[in-house]
């Protein structure tokens, strides 16, 4: 359980805030506590996280709508979709109704608690689990200027020409690791490939451009938000969109796999999640298939594709990525062919 989470129920469980008859909770995350509230909802984009939710017995939308007595907010990582979603929240709320949000104070609590003070005059804070939660009532009163400039920070935007949304990875630029894998991938890919943390599609994108071979792409996102923008990015065309934990396992086997696993939880850094990415490839490819994947170069990926029983070879390294490509094979000979 997150610490933030924990603070985030500070207010009811001090009595503060009374718990109200129904609440929305945005960023949802289960809390033994919700187990005794009359209804709480929550919406959640994070396939891992929406599970966990779901499994906890608590009921989940894909989109919120209408108005609530209450809204909880757990924000992202980043600046604009914590404003935004500020803005969203109280759109969401009901005359009289109440926004309760929590934060770590690395990800800048104190920060947006101000942030949100200018727009309503008036909050109350509370502070602990090195984390800050802050209410406030909406009254008729908020910054109707401020909360428009919030909005908009969440409205769909363009990157080299492909639409991107705050909060999801490389909101703002194409990731210079996906540039460098997508202009090293061979032009003789074929089959059906799969993209593991397909995030907007940039990767898949590639692939459909440049492999005259390859007959589908599938794409496997735990980002909804990503996923819903690689739809837009992708259009027509033999694509699959999957909204799945990538850690829990593929359902097919596949004769390509591109990727570029993440190895970041929210604000820090896990090294488990990138070796996830990598085991599920490993248990996904057919014999003889092949893995294209780009990392930091500090990651310690190569003891980890040993492991797994892939010949492997890094074809490329720069002062910040590499280029990691890897076959499963019934041998144990280590010349790979493009």
């Amino acid at each position: 359980m997150s610490p933030a989470l924990e603070t985030l129920m500070l207010p009811f469980s001090q009595g503060e805030i009374a718990v109200p008859s129904r609440a929305l909770f945005l960023g949802a995350e289960p809390h033994p506590d919700l187990k005794d509230w009359p209804q709480v909802t929550g919406w959640q984009p994070l396939k891992p996280l929406a599970d966990a939710w779901e499994k906890a017995g608590f009921a989940r939308v894909d989109e919120p709508v209408g108005t609530w007595p209450l809204v909880m907010l757990l924000p992202g990582k980043s600046k604009d979709e914590t404003l935004a979603a500020l803005a969203k929240a109280h759109d969401l709320l009901e005359n009289g109704g109440t926004l309760v949000v929590a934060m770590a104070n690395t990800a800048g609590a104190q920060r947006f608690e101000k942030e949100l003070e200018k727009a309503t005059g008036k909050i109350a804070t509370l502070s602990k689990h090195k984390c800050r939660v802050f209410h406030a009532v909406k009254d008729g009163t908020w910054d109707e200027g401020l909360l428009a400039s919030w909005r908009a920070l969440g409205e769909p935007r363009e990157v080299d020409g492909f639409v991107v949304e705050a909060g999801v990875f490389s909101a703002d630029h194409i990731d210079p690791g996906s540039a460098l894998l997508a202009a090293n991938l061979p032009k003789s890919l074929r089959g059906t490939v799969a993209d593991l943390g397909a995030g907007w599609g940039y990767l898949s994108k590639a692939v459909a451009d440049g492999c005259s071979g390859v007959k589908a792409i599938h794409l496997f996102e735990a980002d909804a938000r990503a996923l819903a923008c690689a739809r837009k990015n992708l259009g027509e065309g033999n694509f699959e969109f999957h909204w799945h934990d990538v850690a829990a396992g593929l359902p097919g086997k596949y004769e390509t796999i591109v990727s570029n696993p993440p190895f970041h939880t929210g604000q820090t850094s896990d090294l488990y999640l990138g070796k996830a990415f990598l085991r599920t490839a490993a248990a996904a490819l057919r014999t003889g298939g092949r893995l294209f994947l780009v990392a930091n170069r500090q990651l310690p990926y190569e003891p980890e594709l040993e492991a797994l029983g892939l010949v492997w070879r890094k074809p490329l390294e720069n002062a910040t990525y590499k280029l990691l490509f890897a076959e499963k094979r019934m041998g144990t000979t280590n010349d790979f062919r493009r």
